[in-house]
This record gives structure tokens, C-alpha cells and sequence, in this order.
């Protein structure tokens, strides 16, 4: 679903009710465990954690007039997604995560290249995802962001 909205607070009040406090709660875990440097904004009609341009001018390769994304969370019609792009690209911390999520969650892993997908709203670990949060520095994902760049 597409929201209208210039920060994440608007985000947030154009919810369905039930869905304001899974998406507060999402975004504060993410702030809180999410290494400094990234900055969140609205990136691609969704709350997002991005580079920016002061820490990263070239921006996004795609569009560089945006700031790199990072990680994004967004209230779709039938799910809550996460993405998270240095699960994309960092096989690694992919494996990690597939091997770390069936120790907090009883539900099956649904999730794409980059997107995890929670259906239902009181299985969402946010523990897990607060500790994926972590996993990668701002420094650290502008290096694996270049070094898959410069592959293609």
C-alpha cells in the first residue's frame, strides 16, 4: 500500500489503528539498535533508514538525488514488511538471519531477496529484528553497496 506522507510520524497516523503500534514498536526497535550515521527518513513511501548524502553524495545509483537506503519497514494490505538491503547483498548475514529466525518465531520464514514479510501481527520478533539492526555499520554498507556496484 502507498502512503502519502513526509515523515514517519505522518506515516504512521495514516495506519489502520492495529497497525500504529506494530509499526511504532518496529521503528523504535530499529532506532534504538540501528549503528549511528543512518538517518531516518520517508524513502520510497515507506519509513526508512538511509546514508545520507552528507556521509554518501553519490546517493542512490538508481536515483542520486535519494539517499542510499538501508533498510525500510512499510505496512503493506496483508503483511508488515522489513526490507533490509545488507540481507541482499551480504550472504552472510542472510544465512545468519535464516538460521537465527526459527529460535524466535513459530511461524515459517516469508520473505524475499531483501523483504521479510510478517502476516501475523503478534509474531513479529522484534528482538531478532533489533539485533539484525546491528549487523552492519553505515561504513560497512557503503562498502558492500560499492563493492556489489562495481561487480556489475
Amino acid at each position: 500500500m502507498t502512503y502519502s506522507a513526509n515523515t514517519p510520524e505522518e506515516y504512521i497516523l495514516q495506519l489502520p489503528e492495529d497497525r500504529q503500534a506494530v509499526i511504532s514498536k518496529l521503528r523504535n526497535t530499529i532506532k534504538e539498535n540501528l549503528p549511528k550515521g543512518f538517518e531516518e527518513a520517508i524513502s520510497y513511501g515507506m519509513i526508512g533508514f538511509v546514508v545520507p548524502h552528507t556521509k554518501y553524495p553519490a546517493g542512490y545509483h538508481c536515483s542520486p538525488e535519494l539517499p542510499l537506503p538501508f533498510l525500510n519497514i512499510a505496512s503493506q494490505k496483508n503483511f508488515v514488511a522489513v526490507y533490509h538491503m545488507g540481507i541482499y547483498i551480504k550472504k552472510e548475514l542472510f544465512d545468519w538471519f535464516i538460521n537465527e529466525f526459527p529460535k524466535y518465531s513459530k511461524t515459517k520464514l516469508d520473505m524475499g531477496k531483501s523483504c521479510i514479510r510478517f502476516k501475523k501481527m503478534d509474531d513479529i520478533p522484534y528482538e531478532l529484528l533489533g539485533e539484525l539492526a546491528t549487523k552492519m555499520t553505515v561504513d560497512e554498507w557503503i562498502q558492500s553497496y560499492e563493492s556489489v556496484l562495481k561487480k556489475n
